[in-house]
């Protein structure tokens, strides 16, 4: 592995680990055992490195939320969500530090926003998809409202996760991908019910 790349995913290790604010140019070389110039030869300051690794969670999300067309199970659905919470605690610390980057950062706070877009309309495609298919019942007003109720929890189960745990459960992803479903559950007819229940029991 090259050095860059090196750099890159020690960063995000430590990032996730100790909070980006908490990280250094220096500890990052000294995790590596490479000397800081070698490190500013590659990348200018540890901003630098932030929005590189923004960049790598930004393409690897981005792919993830073109649904494609036709209907998604609960199966599928389950197995989407538990790609996407993969990915958010991949970058934890982005998710942990929203609203510090966001703030220290406006081209993070432009294009994390253009991330929580997708989301909301990901989860629009496929609840509208499902509503035209007869498996949801609700009404526009409600389908509006559950994107919203899902996109927040989505962005911020990590962080309750570890508030309401004081660390980060092995189950987590899991009951975060459940939580997100139950929202939707209310709407949907029993055969799909039936098929959640099963998914929790063989998951959680």
């Amino acid at each position: 592995m090259k050095t860059r790349e090196r750099i890159l995913y020690k960063s995000l290790e430590l990032f996730n680990e100790l909070g980006e604010p908490n990280v250094t140019t220096l500890l990052i070389s000294d995790e590596l055992e490479i000397s800081p110039g070698n490190l500013y030869y590659h990348f200018k300051s540890k901003s630098d490195i932030l929005i590189n690794l923004f960049a790598w969670y930004e393409n690897e999300m981005g792919a993830l939320l073109e649904v494609p067309d036709g209907i998604l199970d609960i199966e599928d659905q389950w197995f989407f969500l538990h790609l996407i919470f993969e990915t958010i605690a991949k970058y934890r610390f982005i998710y942990n530090d929203v609203v510090h980057l966001i703030k220290q950062h406006e081209s993070i706070r432009v294009r994390f926003n253009r991330i929580v877009k997708k989301k909301q309309h990901a989860s629009l495609k496929i609840l509208k998809s499902l509503k035209k298919e007869e498996r949801l019942n609700a009404t526009d007003d409600e389908i509006e409202a559950l994107c919203e109720n899902i996109v927040q929890t989505a962005t911020f189960w990590l962080s309750y996760s570890v508030l309401s745990d004081a660390q980060l459960p092995d189950d987590s992803l899991a009951r975060g991908v459940y939580q997100v479903i139950s929202l939707v559950a209310p709407f949907l007819g029993k055969e799909q019910r039936d098929q959640l229940n099963e998914l929790k029991t063989a998951y959680l």
